[in-house]
């Protein structure tokens, strides 16, 4: 058979075919959990496997309830060292139709775009796994380490009982127990079209929603009473909009800042200068990186309004005022001082604070040589000149789990997108067709390495 040349003249036609197969098959399976459902996702994936020549001890489909369903496979290396794991997850963020100009679980390419929901989140690393490891299997690849497949469900839901990674560590820990995880969270960062950056994530921060309520005694809406609890909440909110956490850096965010001034315009390059060198009390000349959200997500715990609920009648007072208060803090920050710092600010003792949940408190990987090495390395060979940089991401994954856990997570896909404008938790979620066939390229490559090292040119 013909080769049809990858970017780096490595896969043929048929891998690529099967590839494309495979993402179209897992994208347009619906895993929203509102009508969604990830065990039939989990079991498409596994005959995938199966029939790859897959032994079907290798591979669990489990389940923890109806339309939940998780995947774990594993490739049968040697044994020398501790497994690697590979996770991604299957579960996609609802899709109405009405608001989407295509039909969200239809994968189409147009215009060299893959368009889909999922098509980035996260099927487009759940997908290149698993043809992956099929390519491995085909090629009788033996690492010097087992490599684990997980797919889990309900990443995306911060406080679901069916969270798959949190699952499998609680009830299967033995079956992805590895020395490492790879993972969604680090991307490439594109400018003007081209890749600018490569992030590898090493921490992510922790996730925590408050509720903030007034309760009153109510009465007649014609009484125009002020002190109203809408009113009371509707000022302890504004309170919190002026207020910003104070900026703290961490050894992986700092690493971040450090590399990352080097590609910034003024007056962003001299906040990032002035915040490394401890100069962050002019809030002033931090302005640069607080209007910034991709920077000032990583600078600071964030807490913003997310959902408002009061009253009970349009011709009453209301009797509650509720607001739902989602925090994002750093990960060596005190949860519990973040609560109180809420309570200060806002300063009104009938407006009381209670936390939602429980935060999953997350510790950042370390930095990783052999990871740091490996990743440069085949950035700089599929694109030059392109940094690598360690990141925490202000959003959370499945990684959260496993440092939690004890399993150093690494988020890095080697897909560069165009960040906020690719429709990701969004609308009109796409992805370029180059980018992803690159990425798992790189991905490829990056298991193997990281597999048996040497053995990453080998098909």
């Amino acid at each position: 058979m013909l080769l049809l040349m990858a970017p780096l003249g490595a896969e043929t036609a048929a891998d690529r075919q099967t590839f494309r197969d495979i993402y179209q098959e897992l994208v347009e399976i619906n895993t929203t959990d509102s009508t969604g459902d990830t065990l039939r996702a989990a079991e498409a994936m596994a005959a995938r496997l199966k029939a790859g020549g897959f032994p079907a001890a290798d591979i669990q489909v489990i389940s923890s309830g109806p339309r939940k369903g998780n995947l774990v496979a594993r490739l049968r290396g040697t044994g020398a060292r501790k497994p690697i794991l590979l996770i991604a997850h299957l579960d996609v963020v609802e899709a109405k139709r009405e608001d989407w100009s295509f039909d969200p679980f239809k994968l189409q390419e147009i215009d060299g775009q893959f368009r889909a929901r999922g098509s980035i989140d996260d099927k487009a690393m759940a997908s290149i796994f698993v043809a992956n490891l099929l390519e491995y299997r085909q090629e009788g690849f033996k690492p010097d380490r087992d490599i684990i497949l997980a797919l889990t469900t309900d990443e995306e839901l911060s406080d679901s009982p069916h969270d798959g990674a949190h699952y499998l560590l609680d009830h299967h820990r033995a079956l992805i127990d590895a020395e490492l995880a790879i993972n969604e969270g680090g991307s490439g960062a594109m400018r003007d079209g081209k890749p600018a950056r490569l992030s590898i994530q090493h921490a992510e921060k922790v996730y925590q929603t408050y509720v903030m309520e007034v309760t009153d005694r109510g009465g007649h809406s014609a009484s125009g009473r002020r002190d109203n609890g809408i009113y009371r909440l509707a000022e302890a909110l504004h309170r919190l909009s002026q207020f910003d956490f104070p900026i703290n850096l961490n050894a992986i965010t700092r690493a971040f800042f450090e590399r990352v001034v080097a590609f910034e315009k003024q007056p962003t390059a001299a906040a990032i200068e002035a915040m490394l060198a401890g100069q962050t009390n002019d809030a002033t000349a931090m302005m640069a990186l607080t209007t910034r959200p991709e920077f000032n997500a990583v600078i600071r715990t964030t807490c913003v309004p997310t959902l408002l609920d009061a009253g009970h009648a349009e011709n009453a007072l209301p009797q509650t005022a509720r607001a739902t208060v989602n925090c994002r803090i750093l990960p060596d920050q005190d949860v519990a001082e973040v609560q109180r710092t809420l309570e200060r600010v806002i300063a009104d003792d009938n407006v009381k604070v209670a936390p939602k949940g429980r935060a999953v408190l997350s510790p950042a990987s370390p930095i990783n040589p052999d990871v740091m090495r490996a990743v440069e390395t085949l950035t700089g060979e599929m694109w030059p000149g392109v940094p690598v940089i360690p990141t925490m991401s202000g959003g959370y994954t499945d990684s959260r789990w496993l440092r939690n856990a004890g399993i150093p997570s690494y988020g890095v896909s080697g897909l560069f997108t165009d960040g906020a404008n690719s429709g990701v938790h969004g609308v009109n979620e796409h992805v370029g067709v180059k980018e992803l066939y690159r990425s798992k390229e790189f991905l490829y490559r990056l298991v193997k390495t990281l597999a048996a090292p040497g053995a990453a040119s080998a098909r």
